[in-house]
């Protein structure tokens, strides 16, 4: 099996990171702000706490270059059980609930383009059909990640531009102006960095390839730093563009915000061209998630002989059971969940696993100072600490304004220490030093 490219390890990220979020999460920050400046300030701040986030993460992955995410990092870094805890959130809710959202993105998007369609149908049709092209050779994965996130890419760029040379335009400022700063100091201007926080996750892509990756300790961090400074500059382009094309009142609190733009800067016809193309954009992100997810249950199994099932790799070196344990959760909760209900279940705990994830870099230096690290995050100690800032901000206003879902995802969390108790009946798990066979 070959190994991967730095150039497929970026493309994983960007098209990892510009999913769902991009395209769907601006009607609901102007639900709470309404100032052209607090929006992308709220962007471009997104961006630096990424930014700061991949670093970190960089610095981790290079220093214990093995797939499985935050479930490898944690292990090492505190105890086999955070780690654990850590691959039980990925591989029920982490990547099974953002899939789901994209999909159920696509077949909003596509719908528009095929009236009469169900979108909840093309939804579970396309989360199957990514799920089997993850069963085959890892050229032709690479290969279609590559193509459909260049395509995404195109898509921005030409939005991005469209918006200001086709579209008659809007009456808003982005000048720092007394109401937009007053915006800023307010509970609202926290609450909308959710969204945009969801909307760039999914930097941390390529640590959980980390073994398929040409030269990891190397490629990863690169990686993770190109790929989140590239979608920074495309995310704040593209809001800037649909805030210049398009009414605010019309793409408040909607999901098919990129559909409404499109329609100002292309016509009505145009419209449903750039909802198809968003939808196809979307591919790129379903299929990184699929691709990546499975890899954190198969490293669970590698370690934990009662879990062995999960690390079975069929001819092609697919983790086939874990893929398809993953397929189960991304059904059910196509079939049970709402757009809102699951980005805030999932924020909460994907969040405190970013931040358990970032705070390590610390405690890593400080018990294993004579660790080699093959790259130290760049800014030491203050990107990191800025990005654990933003991150506490977060978690204590979604507690805060959405106690039911931080709770129901803070449960899902500890019901993985049951699940370990029985894992550890049935075996002896391996030091939190060890690594893969």
């Amino acid at each position: 099996m070959g190994r991967l490219p730095l150039r497929t390890a970026i493309f994983l990220v960007i098209g990892n990171m510009v999913g769902t979020g991009v395209f769907t999460s601006l009607g609901f920050q102007l639900e709470h702000l309404s100032t052209g400046f607090s929006i992308i300030l709220l962007w471009f701040l997104g961006g630096v706490a990424t930014l700061c986030g991949a670093l970190a993460y960089g610095e981790l992955s290079a220093a214990i270059p093995r797939s499985g995410g935050e479930y490898s990092l944690l292990r090492r870094i505190y105890h086999p059980i955070v780690g654990f805890l850590a691959a039980f959130l990925s591989s029920t809710v982490g990547f099974a609930a953002p899939i789901a959202l994209a999909s159920m993105a696509f077949g909003a998007y596509a719908s528009a383009v095929f009236p009469g369609s169900s979108p909840s149908w093309l939804a579970w049709t396309v989360a199957t059909l990514l799920s089997l092209l993850q069963l085959g050779r890892v050229e032709v994965r690479a290969r279609f990640q590559e193509a459909a996130t260049g395509l995404k890419v195109l898509l921005i760029l030409l939005l991005s531009a469209s918006g200001f040379l086709l579209a008659r335009g809007q009456a808003i400022s982005f000048a720092p102006t007394l109401p937009a700063l007053h915006e800023l100091a307010g509970a609202p201007f926290a609450a909308s960095l959710v969204y945009v926080m969801y909307s760039y996750s999914g930097w941390n892509a390529s640590v959980y390839i980390a073994e398929e990756i040409r030269n990891p300790q190397r490629t990863v961090p690169l990686s993770l730093a190109i790929g989140s400074a590239i979608v920074t500059g495309l995310y704040v382009a593209l809001n800037v563009s649909f805030l210049h094309a398009a009414p605010m009142a019309q793409m408040r609190g909607i999901i098919e915000v990129g559909m409404i733009a499109g329609r100002h800067i292309f016509g009505e016809a145009g419209g449903r061209i750039v909802a198809g193309a968003i939808a196809l954009g979307l591919l790129s992100s379903i299929a990184a998630m699929t691709w990546m997810g499975p890899r954190v249950a198969m490293a669970v199994g590698e370690d934990y002989p009662a879990l062995r099932w999960l690390s079975r790799r069929n001819r092609q070196g697919v983790p086939s059971r874990a893929l398809l344990f993953q397929y189960g959760v991304v059904v059910l909760l196509l079939a049970t969940g709402t757009f809102a209900q699951i980005l805030t279940y999932i924020q909460f705990t994907l969040t405190l696993s970013w931040f358990a994830t970032v705070l390590g870099i610390f405690v890593l230096r400080w018990r294993e100072p004579s660790l080699p690290r093959p790259y130290r995050a760049w800014g030491y100690p203050w990107t990191p600490l800025f990005f654990l800032a933003v991150c506490l901000w977060m978690l204590w206003d979604l507690f805060r304004v959405m106690p039911r879902e931080s709770l129901a995802g803070l449960g899902t969390l500890l019901l993985g220490l049951p699940i370990y108790a029985l894992v550890q009946r049935s075996s002896t798990p391996p030091s939190a030093s060890s690594t893969p066979s």
